[in-house]
């Protein structure tokens, strides 16, 4: 009896919180150097209605009830980074989480821009990484102009991946579902899908130079789902004009074996367009 009252006097070790659900991608932040520009792309091109936003020299472009592009305006013309953060939703609870993982984050703030409490983290290779605790739907505008109704995935260069799995996949919980590279046996690209979800973060290796501006922009991409990569070409060629680079861009089948397209923003940021299924053996666009 002495024993058991002694154990019973002992305290109790709080069971360290449960990581909360990572259900997808929330948002891409872009910096652009003329917001106007910015618009007849994201706006006009891929066909997403605006959103009235909180801050100034912003716009914010619905993609679905749960995802958003947001961009502001002020590049400078000798900044090369284009991407400002990638931010992934998840559900409440997030910061008990993060202070157990001794993970380093801003104070949690309520941003209606972001649609909901955004708490920011930085992942190993310097990346602000966003985990929003969304506060509700968006609501998507009428007329429906959307050629994409959904970011897939989105790329972030990547210098040791090994390093990036301690943070997404060994923290976070997102798993490996792909890599490949070119050419055959390289590997450049590592898909990380988030573990409540199938959106997934791409990860762009360069572990020996870093990326120049063009690489960068490229590498620093929104890919967004369509169901024919065919319909979203003729699409991008109605609303574009001769002249406009986007006009001239062809599809080209990926390492992977699906149909993609690319454009870019008018600073040199890559929008990826890709069909959800590999391409198959008859499928000779």
């Amino acid at each position: 009896m002495r024993r058991a009252a002694v154990l019973l006097a002992l305290p109790l070790l709080a069971a360290a919180p449960e990581r909360p659900p990572v259900v997808g991608i929330s948002h891409v932040a872009v910096q652009v150097s003329d917001l106007a520009k910015a618009r007849a792309f994201y706006g006009e091109v891929l066909g997403y209605a605006e959103r009235q936003p909180a801050a100034q020299h912003t716009a914010i472009f619905i993609v679905n009830e749960r995802q958003r592009v947001i961009v502001r305006d002020g590049l400078p013309a000798s900044q090369d980074e284009r991407f400002i953060e990638l931010a992934f939703e998840v559900e409440p609870g997030v910061v008990p989480w993060l202070e157990s993982r001794a993970i380093k984050f801003e104070a949690p703030v309520n941003d209606a821009d972001a649609g909901g409490r955004r708490i920011a983290v930085a992942d190993p290779d310097g990346h602000t990484i966003q985990l929003i605790e969304r506060a509700g739907p968006n609501r998507v505008p009428v007329p429906d102009r959307r050629i994409s109704k959904r970011i897939l995935h989105a790329g972030l260069t990547i210098k040791n991946p090994d390093a990036a799995d301690r943070f997404y996949k060994e923290a976070l919980g997102f798993s490996e579902i792909w890599r490949g590279g070119r050419p055959a046996g390289t590997i450049n690209w590592i898909n990380m899908r988030v573990p409540d979800g199938t959106d997934y973060l791409e990860y762009m290796l360069y572990p020996n130079a870093p990326p120049d501006r063009r690489q960068l922009g490229s590498a620093h991409h929104i890919a967004l789902l369509v169901p024919d990569i065919q319909q979203a070409l003729e699409t991008v060629r109605a609303r574009t004009k001769a002249g406009d680079p986007n006009h001239r861009a062809n599809p080209n089948v990926g390492v992977n074996n699906r149909w993609q397209l690319n454009i870019f923003d008018p600073d040199g940021t890559r929008v990826e367009f890709m069909e959800p299924w590999p391409m198959r053996a008859s499928d000779g666009r």
